[in-house]
């Protein structure tokens, strides 16, 4: 084969086909060229967020009390346990279990027959008595008028006058074993002593019971009143102290002689359904709990509270004093304390730690750490930040509601 003609070779190298070196490089001369000249124009300021939305309100200023609470166990005022003064069978049950029952309803019917029995056998001796005695009172006349013309002598007289005597005693003795045997029939009929709810009955008709007057007869059922009701409970001695201090000052009246108002919220309840007045502190401290046992009474009207409930018990804890109160909402936790988040008058948040009081018709008692002009942050406090700024807008004061 031939050489190819140097000039062929030389007439083809301006169209030789680029390699991809060359080709990168023209890519990334291109790219540098067009960041250079995109340097070259002014930067776009990106506009800046608004501060975050948050409601703020000034805490409520008014007239408080404290209430301090207590776990309480309702009891009947009165409770009887029914029990036959005179043994027998049981004829009949005269009542509903668990129905309402008042004074003088009868209950249960014990047989009467033996009673009535011995009822007749005592009139029988009566009558005989009273015979006696009217024939001593003949034989004592009598023996007066032949005493006057020596007919008798003085002491024929005496012992009719004696005889007279044992007469009356006789006659004395078996009225009151009438009266004994009456009182017996009466009592075969059991009545109800008070008024209220009774129990089931727990001797059914046909059965023997044992009846006395010494607390060995036998059980019937048994009645506890309703309304009013006592609610019991203990107060610590902390408490205590607390409240003969304030005592002692004049600012609180002792509910040793004054029935201080209280109020009972029952289970299930969010707040108080009923009130009631302390009538009763007992004279000392219970030694193994240190508490002082404690009475007041509720009205119960509706009868809806029974004996052995539980209920939350609010007695009155302070003199009444002027306070600021804030929606219970806007209160933190910062580790062991409590905060709230105030806005500055530059619109900055800032983190105030407060002292806490009771709850009171809705809203947080605040002790200390905040003014009546301060601006809490009472919803949006997830959108707060301190030292950050905000967009307050004002709430209506907050009103609170029965707690």
């Amino acid at each position: 084969m031939s050489e190819p003609d140097p000039r062929q070779r030389i007439a083809r190298w301006p169209f030789v086909e680029p390699s991809f070196g060359a080709v990168l490089l023209a890519a990334l001369s291109l790219t540098t060229a067009g960041l250079l000249a995109g340097c070259e124009r002014p930067a776009s300021q990106a506009a800046a967020p608004s501060p975050p939305s948050v409601t703020v309100a000034q805490p409520v200023k008014r007239t408080v009390t404290d209430w301090d609470e207590f776990t309480g166990r309702f009891e009947a005022v009165e409770e009887v346990q029914v029990r036959p003064r005179v043994g027998g069978f049981v004829n009949s049950v005269e009542f509903q279990d668990g129905a309402i029952v008042h004074q003088g309803d009868l209950l249960y019917v014990i047989d009467p027959r033996p009673f009535e029995a011995v009822a007749e056998q005592a009139d029988g001796q009566l009558s005989d008595a009273r015979a006696k005695v009217e024939l001593a009172k003949r034989e004592l006349d009598r023996g007066l008028n032949l005493v006057q013309t020596s007919a008798v002598s003085e002491q024929v007289v005496d012992q009719r006058r004696q005889a007279l005597q044992a007469a009356h005693a006789a006659e004395a003795q078996a009225e009151g074993a009438l009266k004994a045997a009456n009182l017996n029939i009466e009592f075969t009929h059991v009545t109800a002593p008070i008024t209220g709810r009774v129990s089931r009955h727990l001797v059914s008709p046909g059965n023997l019971v044992q009846g006395s007057d010494n607390g060995a007869s036998t059980l019937l059922t048994s009645i506890v009143t309703l309304d009013p009701i006592y609610v019991y409970f203990d107060m610590d001695e902390a408490t205590y102290i607390k409240y003969s201090k304030l005592w002692f000052e004049g600012r609180r009246p002792s509910s040793r002689d004054t029935a201080n108002p209280v109020q009972v919220t029952l289970a299930g309840e969010t707040k108080p359904s009923h009130d009631g007045t302390i009538n009763f502190l007992d004279n000392r401290l219970d030694v193994s709990t240190g508490t002082l046992r404690s009475r007041a009474v509720v009205k119960n009207t509706d009868l809806s509270i029974l004996p052995g409930q539980f209920g939350r018990v609010r007695l009155i804890g302070s003199a009444p004093y002027e306070a600021l109160l804030i929606p219970d909402v806007a209160v933190a936790t910062d580790q062991s304390r409590k905060i709230v988040f105030v806005v500055k008058p530059d619109d900055t948040v800032e983190a105030r730690p407060v002292m806490l009081g009771p709850l009171d018709e809705g809203l947080r008692v605040i002790r200390e750490g905040l003014k009546a002009e301060d601006r809490v942050i009472v919803n949006g406090i997830q959108r707060a930040r301190v030292g950050a700024k905000v967009t307050p807008q004002t709430a209506p004061a907050p009103t609170g509601g029965k707690s």
